[in-house]
């Protein structure tokens, strides 16, 4: 059997239950924390022995090291006990053994100091009551005959155990004089109390820390990290740092150093989960590294005693001895410019793709493994077509959204995260049914679209150009070149006197005659019949006609466009609509609750509107129509030549002269000799 691998195991960390995946091999046992993707190994030859015993109502094992330490994992059920059993007598040479925990409730036993371990047992059936891991106590006191353990804190756990007291009886005939005294010894040698006692490793001098923001020196101890600020002071053990990030800055002159820490440190409620120190290239240092003999031969010469070089390579191979951890470094290579410039939650900053995930630097630092993504997606910005966002979902059900990355960033993302067999997620703007989504598109698999980005903007303008149809299709009121109803100003046979008839025979026949012959030639005699037979449209917009109602977010910008431009006044116009759709698409959903209810609001009030117009609109047009056929019956009809542009009377020339009114005459008679010989044609 060469390995057994469990997906739904759980491991016991400071109070708290991190689950993860549980791999068992012939030369080391492997865990992988689900929310962190830290791999703890744990060698074969290390292995002191390992018990099977219940852990939080579930089966579990416990592992006992050589070097004192021990761990445990539950959520094994009872059918596991032979495999795993069988399993390390073949390959460890190790009994699986079981071991029961008193269950009576007594409180009164012995305390036994295993290891870094504390184990308080019944006295008379010698059966373990329960077991304290001394590395998780923080700190120990005394006062008369009671010690006190303080512990560690985990944030993931719901409930914490903050302290323990124990009392210790005195007893002059015993075999140690302050049993007191040497129960506090016992804990204080295993357990992770972070003193600044001795001399430093290294010293490094006034360093500039994003996070926590200010200067700050830094000394290396063995087991911590010392960071003495002018007013705060962190202290920060060695087994807490994950990873290890060296990133270049935008500028190529400068640099970041990033510690990913798990707990974080913490100020007051505010958690630092990153410290983040910048670093200029060019700076160097010369630093004397103190070692005892003891450091000497656990670092095998991996530290010299004296170091020179970058103030950054110095820290970096210091801490990468002594944390154990490789250095990661950004995963598009052989580029000049490695960092990415984007906004997140309203800052600017750097997104740095990785070899195993994504960072972003540096308010707020975010790291997302690529094992916790479930899809990318590339997104319009703000309507601007010279940026796009880059939109990253992962398992838990979280969107980060990376907004107003230039466009000539995208096909090194795009390529980058094709190799790295990402699923990149294509959200069209087609219907979707209930059960399949059809605009999600697997670049992977769909060879034919392998630019999702490029098939969003197409979607999107299609749509655009769909809206604009719409829009010119509904205004059913402008139709010029047709007959119009309005008598007053276009209609040849209105009411009026005569010399209005006059008017118009005079200007029209002389100033368009020559355009007028020009068309009737190209036009045949169908499409004239098909025009006289057409009904009349009004040719001037409506004012009267209700507005269309404003969008949530037109009304928002309309109410904050003032205070955007006074905030930015270096923007022009376009950059200041641009700016606030990236302040809207930042906002909340409780904030824009209240612009979507207005705009609920003003999209009733104009419906409401829309049906007092149209419902005015049909009676005035009734009675409009039925005036005008009680005219038509009473006056004779009479020939007008539909080919000349109608002319108003504000623009009919006044002509009183009787040469005028000839030239009428006879521009009449040739029209009507004319449609009398097309007609007959």
């Amino acid at each position: 059997m060469d390995s057994m691998e469990y997906t739904t195991v759980f491991k016991e960390d400071r109070g708290a239950l991190s689950h993860g995946k549980f791999k068992v091999s012939p030369t080391a046992i492997y865990f992988k924390n689900s929310k962190t993707g830290k791999v703890e190994h744990i060698k074969s030859e290390e292995i002191k022995d390992i018990n099977w015993q219940r852990i939080a109502l579930e089966y579990g094992i416990r592992i006992s090291l050589k070097n004192g330490l021990f761990h445990r994992f539950g959520g094994f059920h009872d059918y596991d006990f032979e495999k795993l059993s069988k399993y390390c007598e073949e390959n460890y040479r190790l009994n699986l053994k079981q071991k029961d925990i008193c269950l009576k409730g007594y409180n009164w036993g012995v305390a036994n100091f295993n290891g870094s371990l504390l184990s308080f047992d019944q006295e008379k059936d010698k059966a373990t009551c329960f077991e304290i891991p001394l590395t998780n106590v923080s700190h120990c006191t005394s006062a008369k005959n009671e010690v006190t353990l303080e512990f560690h804190q985990n944030d993931d756990a719901p409930v914490s155990l903050m302290e323990i007291r124990f009392h210790i009886p005195t007893n002059p005939d015993g075999p140690i004089d302050d049993p007191v005294q040497a129960f506090m010894d016992a804990v204080n040698d295993k357990a992770s109390i972070i003193q600044a006692t001795g001399e430093s490793i290294a010293t490094f001098t006034e360093l500039q820390c994003l996070t926590p923001r200010g200067r700050y020196d830094i000394k290396i101890f063995p087991t911590f990290i010392q960071l003495h600020g002018k007013t705060f002071d962190y202290k920060i053990p060695l087994t807490t740092i994950l990873r290890l990030f060296r990133l270049p800055h935008k500028d190529q002159r400068q640099v970041f150093f990033v510690l990913s820490l798990d707990p974080p440190i913490k100020q007051g409620q505010t958690r630092y989960q990153f410290l983040i120190l910048l670093f200029n290239k060019e700076e160097e240092i010369t630093l004397d590294v103190t070692l005892s003999d003891e450091l000497k031969e656990k670092y095998e010469g991996k530290l010299e005693e004296t170091m020179s070089g970058s103030t950054v390579e110095v820290l970096g191979q210091i801490m990468k001895v002594l944390v154990q951890r490789k250095i990661t470094l950004p995963g598009i290579q052989g580029t000049p410019n490695q960092a990415i410039t984007c906004s997140y939650k309203a800052q600017s900053g750097y997104l740095y793709p990785l070899e195993r995930g994504f960072i972003f630097i540096h308010k707020p630092p975010v790291h997302i493994r690529f094992d916790e993504i479930t899809a990318i997606n590339f997104a319009r910005s703000g309507g601007s077509t010279k940026s796009f966002d880059f939109e990253i979902e992962t398992k838990a059900g979280i969107l980060h959204t990376f907004s107003s990355i230039e466009k000539d960033e995208y096909s090194k993302l795009y390529d980058f995260v094709s190799s790295k067999n990402l699923r990149v997620k294509n959200r069209g703007t087609e219907k979707q049914t209930a059960d399949v989504d059809d605009d999600i598109v697997d670049s992977d698999m769909e060879e034919g679209e392998p630019d999702a980005y490029l098939q969003r903007v197409k979607n999107e303008g299609k749509l655009r150009e769909q809206d604009s149809e719409d829009d010119e299709s509904e205004d059913e009121d402008f139709a010029p070149g047709e007959e119009s109803d309005v008598e007053e100003e276009y209609d040849s046979d209105a009411k009026g006197s005569d010399s209005s008839d006059d008017d118009y025979s005079a200007g029209g026949a002389a100033s368009d005659d020559s355009s007028a012959k020009r068309k009737k030639k190209q036009k045949s005699s169908k499409e004239k019949k098909h025009k006289k037979d057409k009904s009349s449209k009004k040719s001037s917009k409506d004012d009267d006609k209700p507005k269309r109602p404003q969008t949530a977010f037109f009304l928002w910008f309309n109410d904050t466009r003032s205070s955007i431009k006074s905030k930015y006044p270096e923007l022009s116009l376009t950059e200041i609509s641009k700016k606030a759709g990236e302040l809207w698409k930042e906002k909340s959903a409780e904030d824009k609750a209240v612009w979507e209810r207005k705009a609920v609001k003003a999209k009733e009030e104009y419906q409401r509107q829309m049906e007092e117009y149209e419902s005015k609109g049909s009676s005035s047009k009734g009675d409009k129509s039925s005036k005008k056929s009680k005219e038509s019956k009473n006056e004779s009809p009479k020939k007008v030549n539909k080919s000349q542009p109608f002319k108003s009377k504000e623009y009919i020339s006044d002509s009183s002269s009787s040469a005028a009114s000839e030239q009428s005459d006879q521009s009449d008679k040739s029209d009507q000799s004319e449609e009398s010989e097309e007609d007959s044609d």
